[in-house]
């Protein structure tokens, strides 16, 4: 693990400024009258792990869903770069021309707005999860693994005659790809497992399965919509062990939704904040930590200035370590959402 990579906060150059991997610059998002999103800005660095929290209905889904194709922006840009820096020129010119990406000596760089969803995917290397696990729970634990790499081995049969007739290539993907699950299957303990149903699986395990069969699409991106939903403090810490594995060995950047306050202060090397669809904080987790804005909008307390900082600093810190659960669980935070929770976006 090089330097940069020692854990949230310890960076010596904030990365997701001077490296950014992904740039989402002015994104809204209305859907007819009302604003989900409103002009939101902010960058991903690099080899990081970023988190974007926020109160429930704060437009974090909707952000995903935006950066991931799902649905097209009504304005903004979202910059993803496959090269060092900022690749400030590259993305001017690609902005100027009605191109979708291109490829320059520094690296390529993609307008993900104006790209469909399967070319994100396959050409900028973008992969998600959702809130819900979406496993093939008829399928074995290898075969969800060997679906997610379809693609390769579909052009290694040459589109089906490769693969009936058993030519070389295919039997060399087909052997990389298999290769390629069970490398997953062994960082997260279930190798012994590989016939198995992946519906039979408990609920981590099936979490973690989600999560690897992302990473056989060899990613740039992972986003992760609520990794944390559901489990157990022991399932928790797997997953927080995994995330930093994938950062720190695979090199892949990481964007994550989250509630759970102790996963995301234990991961995150940055953190994005959100409400009412607006940015309010970002910084490393020290700094979004005791933030004024951030502890009013999850008491849900109109203006900061109210609270009794100390006295609301003591619990957010005994909150992160765990003693008193996760920022949306507060009585505080639920009933002050009660009554405009229909109203959000």
């Amino acid at each position: 693990m090089n330097a940069m990579q020692n854990g949230p906060g310890t960076h010596a150059a904030r990365r997701w400024e001077s490296d950014p991997i992904l740039t989402v610059e002015h994104l809204t998002m209305r859907f007819g009258g009302l604003v989900a999103v409103g002009d939101l800005s902010f960058n991903v660095g690099r080899g990081d792990i970023t988190a974007l929290i926020g109160p429930n209905g704060a437009g974090k889904t909707t952000v995903f869903n935006c950066v991931t194709g799902f649905y097209k922006p009504t304005e903004g840009r979202i910059a993803m770069r496959h090269g060092e820096g900022r690749l400030a020129k590259e993305v001017e010119e690609l902005t100027a021309s009605s191109g979708r990406f291109k490829q320059t000596a520094g690296g390529s760089v993609f307008l993900l707005e104006r790209m469909p969803d399967y070319e994100i995917s396959a050409k900028a290397k973008v992969a998600r999860t959702f809130q819900n696990i979406r496993l093939f729970s008829g399928m074995t634990v290898l075969e969800n693994l060997l679906v997610a790499q379809h693609n390769p081995l579909m052009l290694a049969s040459s589109y089906t005659i490769g693969g009936i007739f058993g030519l070389p290539g295919y039997r060399r993907a087909q052997t990389a790809s298999i290769d390629k699950a069970v490398y997953w299957l062994e960082q997260i303990g279930l190798v012994d497992r590989a016939d198995d149903p992946a519906g039979d699986l408990p609920y981590g395990a099936q979490r973690r399965l989600e999560i690897v069969r992302a990473m056989c699409t060899d990613p740039k991106l992972l986003c992760f919509d609520e990794p944390a939903a559901g489990l157990n403090p022991r399932e928790s810490a797997e997953l927080n062990e995994l995330l930093k594995f994938i950062r720190d060995e695979h090199d892949t950047s990481i964007l994550l939704i989250e509630h759970d306050m102790g996963v995301v202060m234990e991961i995150s090397d940055h953190i994005v904040v959100l409400d009412y669809g607006v940015k309010i904080s970002d910084g490393d987790p020290e700094f979004v930590r005791t933030d004024p804005k951030v502890i009013a909008a999850y008491l849900g307390v109109d203006d900061e200035e109210e609270i009794d900082i100390a006295e609301v600093k003591r619990d957010v810190a005994a909150e992160v370590k765990g003693d008193i659960g996760t920022m949306a669980d507060l009585p505080e935070a639920q009933a002050s959402r009660a009554d405009d929770g229909a109203e959000r976006p």
